[in-house]
C-alpha cells in the first residue's frame, strides 16, 4: 500500500518533468525557428545597412552563445540533464550571457593581438584575398608609423656608428706603435676634431654672450608655403580703386605674403594713400622731399655742437648693427642707415637719437630691399654697389618715411629719461604679478629687476632678441594694429617672458637668470612660433586690457 502512494507521488513529477521537458523543446524549436527568420531578415537588409560581416574584437555576441547554449543544453536534455535546461533556459529567457565567466568568454578576443586596428579588410576582401593568395592591405597610418621608426632606428645606428669609429681612433691611437704610420694618421684626425669643436665652441662663445643679439637670420624657407589664396586676396585688395584699409589691417594681422610686404607696408603706415591715383604722385614727391632733407639737414661738418654729438653717436652705432651680416658691413649701406637716423634726429628734436632707434631701420631696409631684388638673391652677401643709386635713393627715402610713421606712436620712449619704457615695464611687472605669481616671486627672490632684461624688449621692440626674417613677421602685426601696436607689444612682451617660464624656473641664482633672459634660444624660430606668440599676446589683451582692475591685486 505504501509502495503504491509512493509510486502515486513519483509519477506526478515524473510527468510534470516529462511535460516541462516536452515544452522546453517546443520552445526551443520556435526559438530557433525564429532566430533563422531574424537571420534571413538581417541577410537580406545587409546590404541596406552596409554592416561589416566580420567580428568586432570586445563586443560580446549573445546571438551567437545563445544558440550555442541551446544547441548544447538541447543535446544534453534529451540525456536526463536537469541542470543543462535551466541553464539554456535562462539564457534563451533573458537573450545576453547568464554569468560572468560566459561574458567573458565572449569579449575574449579584445585582448587578442589582433590585426583589426592595423589592417582595413572586410568578409568579402578577405575571401577574394584568400582565393587569389593575396596578403592583407596595410593602412596607410601604419605604414607611415612604420616608415618614421625605420628612419629614428636608422639614425641611431648612424649616431652609434659615429661613436664607435671615435672609439675606434682612440684604439688605433692607444695602439699606434703596434701600426707603423698610424701614429700620425690618428693625431691628424684627432687634431681636425680638436680644431672642428673649437670652432664650434667659439661659435657658441659668440652668440651666447652676454647682451649680444642674436644671429639675425634673414632667409628663411617660411615663405616657400605662402597660400596662393591668401596673395589673391592681398592683389584684389591693392587692386581697388579705394583701399579699404580695415580690410587690408584684418588680412595683414597673420602674416602678409613677401611679394606684398612692401606696398602693404607703405599703406599700414599711412606712407601711401588708400585711393590708386594718387599713390604714384605721392611717392614721388616723399622721395624727393626726403632728397631734400638730405640736401637741407644732413651736414657732417656742421658747425652745431647738439649734431656733431648726435652724428658722432649715430657712427658708433651702425657698424655694431648684425656684426655676423656681411650686407650690415658694407660703407653703402652705413651711410644710408647714418642718413636716414640723423635726419630722423634733427627733425624729432624732443627725443632726439636714442641708441636702439639704429636696430628700427633694419626691418624696413631689408623689406624693400627684397622688393627690388629677385626673390632667390642671398640678401646677406649682396652687394649693394650692384644696385643703381636712384634705387637705393628709393629704399632710402621709404624706410625714413615709414620709420617716421611706425615711431609715431611709441615717441614718449625716446624723449627725456625714456618715461614711456618705465611706465611699460612696471606695467609688464604687475601684469605677470596677475598672470603667474610663481614666477614674478622667483624673479624677486632673486633679485632680478624686470628693468634689467626687459628695458631692451621696449626699447629695440625686441628685434635684438628674435631673428629678423621673425621680426619682420612680428611687424605685420604691429602694423596692422588698428589702436597702435604700443599696448599690444605689452602683451607680446607678457607672452614672450611666460614663454620661457620652465627654464626660468630651473636657474636658482640670478647670474644663470640674467644670462638666460640676456640670451633667450630663439636663433631656430621661424612664423610659427611667432604666430603661437601672437595668439597667445592676443588672448592675454583680451583678457586683460580692458579690465584695469585685474591689476590691482597685489601679493
Amino acid at each position: 500500500m505504501d509502495n503504491n502512494v509512493g509510486q502515486i507521488e513519483e509519477n506526478p513529477k515524473i510527468a510534470t518533468t516529462t511535460a516541462n521537458s516536452n515544452e522546453l523543446v517546443a520552445a526551443t524549436h520556435s526559438a530557433s525557428i525564429g532566430a533563422k527568420a531574424v537571420t534571413n531578415i538581417l541577410s537580406n537588409s545587409a546590404s541596406f545597412w552596409k554592416n561589416s560581416g566580420r567580428a568586432v574584437p570586445g563586443r560580446p555576441s549573445p546571438k551567437r552563445d545563445f544558440l550555442d547554449n541551446t544547441n548544447t543544453n538541447i543535446g544534453k536534455s534529451g540525456g536526463g540533464g536537469g541542470t543543462a535546461v535551466q541553464r539554456g533556459d535562462r539564457t534563451a529567457a533573458g537573450g545576453m550571457v547568464s554569468t560572468f565567466r560566459d561574458y567573458q568568454q565572449s569579449v575574449s578576443d579584445a585582448w587578442d593581438t589582433g590585426d583589426d586596428e592595423f589592417c582595413i579588410i572586410s568578409s568579402n576582401e578577405a575571401a577574394a584575398a584568400a582565393a587569389v593568395g593575396d596578403d592583407t592591405r596595410i593602412s596607410r597610418q601604419v605604414s607611415q608609423t612604420v616608415a618614421l621608426n625605420v628612419i629614428e632606428t636608422h639614425s641611431r645606428s648612424n649616431q652609434n656608428h659615429v661613436s664607435n669609429s671615435s672609439e675606434m681612433l682612440d684604439v688605433q691611437a692607444s695602439n699606434a706603435d703596434l701600426i707603423p704610420g698610424a701614429a700620425s694618421y690618428a693625431e691628424d684626425i684627432k687634431q681636425d676634431r680638436r680644431s672642428s669643436h673649437d670652432s664650434n665652441e667659439n661659435r657658441s662663445r659668440l652668440r651666447n654672450y652676454p647682451g649680444r643679439p642674436q644671429l639675425q637670420k634673414i632667409s628663411t624657407n617660411s615663405q616657400d608655403g605662402e597660400f596662393e589664396t591668401k596673395i589673391e586676396k592681398f592683389q584684389l585688395l591693392l587692386d581697388s580703386p579705394q583701399l579699404d584699409l580695415v580690410a587690408l589691417k584684418k588680412l595683414s594681422w597673420s602674416g602678409v605674403p613677401r611679394k606684398m610686404r612692401a606696398v602693404s607696408w607703405r599703406l599700414l603706415s599711412k606712407y601711401l594713400p588708400p585711393s590708386s591715383e594718387r599713390r604714384n604722385a605721392v611717392l614721388q614727391s616723399k622721395r624727393q622731399g626726403y632728397q631734400d632733407l638730405r640736401h637741407n639737414y644732413f651736414k657732417v661738418d656742421s658747425q652745431d655742437e647738439t649734431q656733431q654729438d648726435t652724428y658722432r653717436q649715430i657712427h658708433i652705432d651702425v657698424p655694431r648693427m648684425n656684426p655676423q651680416i656681411p650686407l650690415f658691413q658694407q660703407q653703402l649701406v652705413q651711410e644710408m642707415f647714418e642718413r636716414v637716423l640723423f635726419i630722423w634726429a634733427i627733425r624729432h628734436p624732443a627725443s632726439g637719437y636714442v641708441q636702439g632707434i639704429n636696430d628700427l631701420v633694419t626691418p624696413f631696409f631689408i623689406v624693400f630691399l627684397q622688393e627690388a631684388l629677385s626673390p632667390d638673391t642671398d640678401l646677406e652677401k649682396y652687394d649693394m654697389s650692384q644696385l643703381p643709386e636712384e634705387t637705393r635713393n628709393i629704399i632710402e627715402a621709404d624706410s625714413f618715411w615709414c620709420l617716421s610713421k611706425f615711431l609715431d606712436c611709441i615717441q614718449d620712449n625716446y624723449i627725456f629719461a625714456q618715461l614711456g619704457i618705465q611706465e611699460k615695464v612696471n606695467q609688464l611687472k604687475d601684469l605677470i604679478q596677475r598672470i603667474d605669481v610663481n614666477l614674478h616671486r622667483h624673479l624677486q627672490t632673486h633679485g632680478v629687476d624686470y628693468l634689467q632684461f626687459s628695458f631692451r624688449w621696449m626699447n629695440n621692440l625686441l628685434t635684438r632678441e628674435l631673428p629678423l626674417h621673425c621680426t619682420i613677421r612680428l611687424w605685420d602685426t604691429y602694423l596692422a594694429e588698428s589702436d597702435g601696436f604700443a599696448l599690444f607689444h605689452l602683451y607680446v612682451c607678457a607672452a614672450f617672458l611666460l614663454h620661457w617660464k620652465d627654464q626660468l624656473m630651473q636657474q636658482n641664482d640670478f647670474q644663470g637668470l640674467m644670462l638666460l633672459l640676456q640670451n633667450l634660444p630663439t636663433h631656430n624660430w621661424s612664423d610659427r612660433q611667432i604666430n603661437v606668440l601672437l595668439a597667445e599676446a592676443f588672448r592675454l589683451k583680451f583678457t586683460y586690457a580692458d579690465a584695469p582692475k585685474h591689476l590691482e591685486m597685489k601679493s
